[in-house]
């Protein structure tokens, strides 16, 4: 609004604050109807009923949840949905998510994702998308949990990857950095690892608290956002669809938090591109898949310089995009702006890259992998692919690094250009 309001401001804000007070909101908070199709142990597959009038076509697209955020992050609110978005273009859409975390999954640690909950959803997705190749999307840990998969699990039918907002270096995240080298004095007794083993993990109330303090500002500044936007609809509603998104956070199960907290924030070992995980070592470098990587340009959680140090890493894949897009943490996912920027270039990462798996379903296996060493699967070319994605994503004779794309080109649209920021199409490190 103008600090002197116009008339039609004024009956839009009028009418704004009678719509609030009369039905308890703008936001249309209805979620996308869906299906489940698996289960265990804290793993939820669910799929996404197809839009009236349009058939699922295509590769499917499997959103990985976080842990400890809702699954709303990917079905924030119609109009402002990447499920929503992903299912009227009638693109199979799944949804991994965790259920609630209670006291009794304290002993669950990081293999338990990496070895099981994600690799039996891949699975899932595949046989019931008819034996497609599956394209992962992970937001903030769910990338993470994406990155260590797809490294350390190249017998999946996984097509690409998608890492949005995953930070890989904590040294530089801000709201970390500045205690790192108090946290490393307690050499394993401080209180917060006595805290976390005795609640048997990160109780609800305490994940919310910490997510409120990263966004301390915008919390803060909020009444007076309000103030200032009563003309606008669709702000008020993206609010609401937030203030929700942040009162439905989720526990972390203890031996998890412990291994994120002594690993990923005090040892900052994922930043050498290697992670323990159960009984051995996975390599990033070991992901031979496309991967997309997203950083916000105002994210405090996971800055551009946390996300974009997984780029030199990750040196087997066949092509490694980085992309630049508007928004903070949430809001480069889910924001008003991710509508044209974020969502856009998922289209075309995913069609650019369909195809790439062979459509044979494999053998289901058992949920407990064996300790052997695998041999990777090995997987075929899009059988329509273009010249220019042939060359893009060829690996030189001999190994090594892959050929960089032609010069000049920038994300995965050379014509795009982010009013706020920039992007990057890479070929390797």
């Amino acid at each position: 609004m103008d600090l002197i309001p116009k008339p039609d401001q004024v009956v839009a804000a009028a009418g704004n604050v009678a719509h609030t007070l009369l039905y308890g909101g703008l936001a249309d908070l209805r979620p996308m109807p869906r299906t489940l199709i698996d289960d265990g142990e804290l793993r939820e597959v669910y799929h996404y009923r197809p839009a009236a009038g349009v058939a699922d076509n295509g590769d499917p697209v499997l959103l990985v949840t976080p842990l400890a955020a809702p699954a709303l992050c990917y079905d924030l609110r119609r109009g402002c949905s990447l499920v929503e978005h992903l299912v009227e273009q009638g693109r199979p859409t799944y949804l991994l998510e965790y259920g609630q975390v209670s006291f009794k999954n304290r002993a669950l640690g990081m293999e338990h994702w990496v070895d099981e909950v994600l690799p039996e959803a891949v699975r899932t997705v595949h046989e019931h998308a008819g034996g497609r190749g599956v394209h992962l999307v992970g937001w903030s840990l769910g990338g993470i949990f994406t990155l260590l998969v797809a490294a350390d699990r190249q017998d999946l039918p996984i097509a690409s990857i998608t890492v949005v907002g995953s930070p890989v270096d904590v040294t530089k995240v801000p709201l970390v950095a500045p205690v790192r080298p108090l946290l490393n004095l307690t050499q394993g007794k401080g209180m917060i690892t006595r805290a976390y083993r005795a609640l048997g993990g990160v109780p609800t109330p305490l994940v919310n608290w910490a997510f409120t303090a990263a966004s301390a500002q915008k919390v803060v500044t909020k009444p007076l956002a309000v103030l200032t936007h009563l003309d606008d609809t669709d702000y008020l509603a993206q609010m609401e669809a937030v203030t929700r998104f942040m009162s439905n956070m989720t526990a972390y199960p203890g031996r998890t938090f412990g291994q994120l907290y002594h690993r990923f924030v005090k040892g900052n070992t994922l930043a050498t591109g290697h992670m323990e995980i159960g009984d051995r070592t996975v390599d990033l470098a070991a992901i031979s898949v496309p991967t997309l990587v997203f950083a916000g340009n105002t994210d405090g959680i996971a800055p551009l310089p946390a996300v974009r140090a997984v780029v030199p890493l990750l040196t087997g894949s066949p092509q490694v995009r980085f992309e630049v897009v508007p928004g903070g943490h949430l809001g480069m996912l889910t924001g008003r702006a991710a509508r044209a920027t974020t969502w856009t270039a998922i289209d075309e990462w995913v069609d650019e890259w369909s195809g790439s798996v062979p459509t044979a379903p494999p053998a289901r296996k058992a949920t407990r992998r064996s300790t052997a060493k695998r041999t990777p699967a090995k997987k075929t070319p899009a059988k329509k692919a273009s010249a220019k994605k042939a060359a893009a994503g060829k690996k030189p004779a001999g190994g090594g690094a892959p050929a960089a794309p032609p010069a000049g080109s920038i994300g995965s649209n050379p014509s795009r250009r982010y009013g706020s920021a920039s992007s990057r199409a890479l070929g390797g490190p």
